[in-house]
């Protein structure tokens, strides 16, 4: 039969290494059923970290958390396991914690049973006690009386079957004959209700403190996985940052080396269809001295035309700007505390320039009767009103009842700066009023 290499649950299927494992699942999933297993259990190990996983799912989850690929499969390294040293090596811990005394040592029954089965011990040897009545029975069938006492002895069981089996088995056996003598067990202590009460209470409270212990220790390693992970899943999205950003480089630097390409094939491709147009026209394919000279020439005053309107801002006369706001507040002292007139006047003065700088070819935005009923009720009839309007090019009629302005003389620069002060005004809450 093949070596034992692991413990598997019966409830759960989960393979353990040793007794002590079987014993710790045991007490935190309450599973009581455990049953050797040839399989032995699964021991990967990463070649980068060295961290150990024992089942493919923590090589999985390994893997997305750190990126990690490589694996040493150490299973078949796996030694048989001494179950049986195991368990008692567990249970001597165990008696110990509980302050019991070591479990005595019990002779083989297939063992020598004369005196040399006492050898190296001190106390007195005794026959073994058995059932009496089942002793009585195999001598009823023939069976000596050792042989009798060695059989009971060694099943350990009430089953005259089993008995006359292992009568069968050992009935060659040398010493089948010999008086079987044991050492004589000393007499336990029995103890009081509290007393046993108490012994109970004490390996209870033994094995809780030693729970806490295992839970608490398992808490801190779970802890430093924990944070072991958290830095492994920090370092990968770093690397990962860093990998994408030099993608990105890449990928713009290639793609500004594809725009070259493409820009030269067009510069190519006009050189030819001019070279070609040349041609067709009898003239040499490539141009005179005079030709590009004269191409020059152009492309230098096109940059210079280009220069010049990137200068010319839109920048408004500061003299102009400072009497438009000296004429704005004027028609606000002049309309006192009615917000609602000046508000109108200046609403109406928006209107009026608004027209103009929107269609200048239009006559009739550039002409405002004096004598319209309300124009004069509305704006003229505040002071300072008319003097805005001629700063923005306004000029009196030959008549004085209309204000013009000729279309050479309308000026988009003192028209937005007019508007600008305008709004200006309408926004400041404390304008004419300091």
């Amino acid at each position: 039969m093949s070596a034992a290499l692991s413990l598997k649950c019966g409830q759960c299927g989960v393979q353990l290494k040793s007794v002590a494992e079987a014993q710790t699942h045991g007490e935190m999933t309450g599973h009581t059923q455990f049953e050797e297993s040839t399989e032995a259990v699964l021991a990967l190990t990463c070649t980068e970290c060295g961290k150990p996983c024992r089942s493919q799912t923590e090589v999985d989850l390994h893997k997305k958390r750190t990126g990690h690929e490589n694996y040493v499969d150490k299973t078949d390294e796996a030694k048989a396991m001494d179950t049986e040293t195991e368990m008692k090596t567990v249970a001597a811990e165990l008696r110990e914690e509980a302050g019991l005394p070591p479990a005595a040592a019990k002779d083989s029954a297939g063992g020598s049973g004369d005196g040399a089965a006492a050898e190296g011990k001190e106390g007195e040897m005794v026959e073994p006690e058995v059932d009496q009545a089942l002793k009585q029975q195999l001598e009823d069938m023939g069976f000596l009386a050792n042989k009798s006492i060695r059989a009971l002895h060694a099943t350990g069981t009430s089953s005259l079957e089993q008995a006359v089996n292992w009568l069968v088995e050992h009935g060659e056996d040398a010493d089948i004959d010999t008086p079987l003598l044991i050492p004589k067990e000393e007499p336990k202590v029995k103890l009081s209700p509290a007393e046993a009460k108490a012994a109970a209470e004490e390996i209870l409270r033994k094995a809780k403190v030693k729970r806490e212990k295992e839970e608490r220790e398992l808490e801190r390693l779970r802890e430093q996985e924990r944070i072991r992970s958290g830095k492994e899943l920090l370092a990968a999205k770093k690397l990962e940052e860093e990998q994408q950003f030099r993608r990105n480089v890449e990928e713009r630097a290639r793609e500004k080396r594809e725009e070259a390409r493409a820009r030269e094939k067009i510069r190519a491709k006009l050189a030819e269809d001019k070279r070609e147009r040349r041609r067709k026209l009898g003239l040499p394919e490539e141009l005179t001295p005079e030709e590009i000279a004269k191409e020059a020439a152009e492309a230098a005053e096109k940059k210079r035309k280009a220069e010049a309107g990137k200068l010319r801002l839109p920048v408004k006369p500061a003299s102009a700007a400072e009497k438009m706001r000296a004429a704005l507040v004027e028609m606000k002292k002049a309309a006192g505390d009615d917000e609602a007139r000046n508000s109108t006047a200046w609403l109406t003065l928006l209107k009026l320039i608004g027209n103009v700088a929107h269609a200048p070819q239009v006559e009739k935005f550039r002409r405002i009767k004096l004598t319209n009923a309300a124009i004069q009720s509305r704006l003229t009839s505040l002071p300072g009103s008319i003097t805005f309007l001629e700063l923005c090019g306004f000029q009196k009629d030959e008549s004085g009842e209309a204000l013009v302005m000729p279309e050479d003389k309308v000026d988009d620069i003192l028209i937005n700066a007019a508007e600008d002060e305008i709004n200006k005004a309408m926004s400041n809450p404390f304008f004419g009023k300091l």
